[in-house]
């Protein structure tokens, strides 16, 4: 029985991409969070919190767009023919974050709140468009042969337009439990305060969106409520359930490490459901992992690279995280 190297590079991205979601999730969450914080000292803070790791956290974007080029090469051309305009929008959101980012700190007073903004829509529009991309993603694509024959709108339907506002409250409650674990003070109270109707919020849009999946996309209900699927996704609610409820107790005990760890809880049930809608297929509706795969030469030879590399990215993550651990003061910085 030889490798089945499809299955490894399916795995390797889906780990790319969540990597990504979990560490880029509550960077662009604290942009979302601006607009509910007044003080020029507290939104510095806010910012110092992720200023020493926010670029490194998009590493996992590019291997996993790398990943899919090289592994899946037609899945990589139909998928960014079908999004090609969200995905340039949501990359014009980080670029103007990035930059807003970096300007912030170096512009005179009269001038910051322009760079405000920018850090605010860019946050936004990155995090709605990749959220539009996600329900687009789920609804398929059309395609005939090997070529994708759909329009260049027809992502822009409701479907994915509430898929993108979802992903807004749902990198909202990342950032708001990571400023609960890395903050103190007023500004921690605040986020305290903030974190439980975000809950709500985030728990509706998933019920609404649990709800909508399978009365849109037959084939995804024949999936979820077909055996011996139905086992796999039945525990999928009930510990979305049971975290949520965790949740809620700990933002009211104002715990600090809880709520963010039980957040990225939800985060990944989230995204193990979206995995047992779409398994085995890369293209949906109907284009599998081996159909859509490049040839075995060219994904042994990337995969002794990716190899090699992941365990440094790796490596220099945890390495950067456990360096700049611990809590972000106005006037002490990191302690």
């Amino acid at each position: 029985m030889g490798i089945d190297l499809p299955l490894i590079w399916a795995v390797i991205i889906a780990f790319g991409v969540m990597m990504y979601v979990v560490m880029d999730g509550f960077d662009l969450g604290i942009g979302i969070l601006f607009p509910f914080v007044r003080d020029e000292g507290e939104r510095d803070v806010m910012m110092n919190t992720v200023a020493p790791v926010w670029d490194g956290n998009e590493t996992w974007l590019v291997l996993g767009g790398a990943g899919l080029f090289g592994a899946f090469p037609l899945a990589y051309s139909v998928v960014l023919h079908a999004l090609y305009l969200p995905l340039i929008l949501m990359l014009l959101g980080l670029i103007f974050r990035g930059v807003a980012f970096e300007f912030r700190f170096k512009a005179k007073a009269q001038r910051k709140h322009l760079w405000d903004k920018a850090f605010i829509g860019g946050s936004l529009a990155a995090t709605f468009f990749q959220g539009v991309a996600l329900g687009a993603y789920i609804e398929g694509f059309a395609v005939e042969g090997r070529r994708f024959v759909g329009g260049s709108l027809d992502w822009l339907t409701p479907f994915p337009v509430f898929c993108g506002l979802a992903l807004i409250a749902a990198y909202a409650l990342l950032g708001c439990t990571w400023l609960i674990m890395k903050t103190d003070g007023r500004l921690q109270r605040q986020m305290h305060d903030l974190a439980r109707p975000l809950v709500f919020v985030l728990l509706a849009a998933t019920g609404i969106v649990s709800l909508w999946t399978p009365l849109a996309h037959p084939a995804i209900a024949e999936r979820w409520f077909s055996l011996p699927n139905l086992f796999w996704f039945m525990p999928v609610p009930l510990l979305v359930l049971l975290c949520t409820w965790a949740l809620l107790r700990a933002v009211a005990d104002n715990r600090n490490y809880s709520p963010f760890l039980l957040t990225l809880a939800l985060i990944f049930l989230g995204y193990s459901g979206l995995g047992i809608s779409l398994w085995p297929n890369v293209i949906p509706p109907s284009i599998s992992i081996w159909e859509a795969a490049a040839p075995p030469q060219s994904q042994g030879f990337m995969l002794v690279g990716a190899l090699l590399i992941i365990p440094f990215i790796l490596m220099y993550t945890a390495w950067s995280y456990y360096v700049f651990r611990g809590k972000v003061t106005q006037h002490d910085g990191y302690h």
